[in-house]
């Protein structure tokens, strides 16, 4: 291994046992950020999405569903509530679809859909210190939403545990974000790459809408249901056919998390099989080699998420995959 390499490893190592033990941030400034204002703001955004929009109040958030007529996913994200404007915040690439799938029913509500993406961008920090490090309460809850003026500063800070850790969204002008990372820097907070945060939000099971999520999916089939159904909210787009999948008591398909015996990471599309190999049983959606804490721990183990069908969902279930005509161990998690 050549001293880059080796260097590169280290730093990758250290950064992940930063976001495992204290505290280290990810830029995802890529993601999409939309803000909606107008009168009918609430009650118009509440009759599209699957959670209880209504219910929240300045300061509070929650994960959702866009979902079309037939129930399935349109856009996936959270939706936070300020004191003028609801902000919907999501996975990158979503703002168009949104903003055109929303806009077709828009009629004489009083709704303004204003692109932020471009605007403004994110850092994410995460990791057991997190709360400590931004000066917040430890028992700031899931899906709270903080404005703050720091300096002429405008930041909006977002509770999300995208990784299964306390994690916050700090938002900020786009032309202000690397001044913010100097700052983070500075107090020896470290940074992860993309490739880190593949890995870490594949471990914690956490989708991406384009990669994990489509619009050929059924809300319940991503398996959040809890995080992003409300099944007493009233009538949305799409709510019949989710009713009626939740009396029917199961999906024919989930996403689950996997893992595998292997240092070879299988592409999107990947066929998953049964413990014999010959019955398909799911398809591979992302995929990412674990990293050791350090570059003495090699991993000899695939994490990935994967659509599975029903009667292979159960964790510890054995499956097969077979890449360039070897077949590798896996289960799922």
């Amino acid at each position: 291994m050549s001293a880059a390499s080796h260097a590169s490893s280290k730093t990758l190592s250290e950064a992940l046992n930063a976001a495992r033990t204290s505290v280290a941030i990810f830029d995802l400034s890529d993601r999409t950020q939309i803000e909606i204002t107008g009168a009918d703001r609430v009650r118009f955004l509440h009759s599209f999405t699957s959670n209880d929009i209504k219910r929240l109040k300045p300061g509070q958030g929650c994960e959702t569903f866009v979902t079309n007529l037939k129930g399935k996913v349109v856009a996936h994200g959270f939706v936070f509530c300020g004191e003028n404007s609801l902000w919907l915040d999501g996975t990158p690439g979503q703002q168009q679809t949104i903003i055109s799938h929303l806009g077709k029913f828009l009629l004489v509500d009083d709704v303004q859909f204003i692109p932020r993406t471009d605007e403004r961008g994110e850092l994410f920090v995460t990791g057991p210190l997190a709360a400590q490090l931004l000066q917040l309460d430890e028992g700031t809850s899931a899906g709270s939403s903080i404005e703050r003026e720091t300096d002429s500063l405008s930041i909006h800070i977002r509770r999300v545990d995208l990784l299964g850790s306390p994690g916050f969204l700090m938002s900020v002008p786009l032309s202000q974000i690397e001044r913010v990372k100097l700052s983070l820097s500075g107090l020896g907070v470290a940074e992860g790459t993309h490739e880190l945060f593949e890995l870490l939000r594949i471990e914690a099971g956490y989708p991406v809408y384009g990669v994990d999520i489509t619009d050929d999916q059924l809300a319940q089939e991503v398996a959040r249901t809890k995080q992003c159904v409300s099944f007493n909210k009233g009538c949305y787009l799409g709510q019949e056919t989710i009713a009626r999948l939740d009396a029917l008591g199961h999906t024919n398909r989930e996403l689950r998390r996997l893992q595998f015996d292997s240092t070879v990471v299988p592409i999107a599309g990947t066929v998953i099989y049964d413990v014999s190999g010959t019955i398909e049983v799911g398809v591979i959606t992302s995929a990412a080699i674990e990293i050791g804490q350090t570059q003495a721990q090699a991993s000899q183990s695939v994490v990935a998420l994967g659509m599975i069908k029903r009667p292979s969902c159960q964790p510890e279930t054995p499956v097969i995959l077979t890449i360039d005509g070897k077949r590798i161990s896996g289960k799922v998690r």
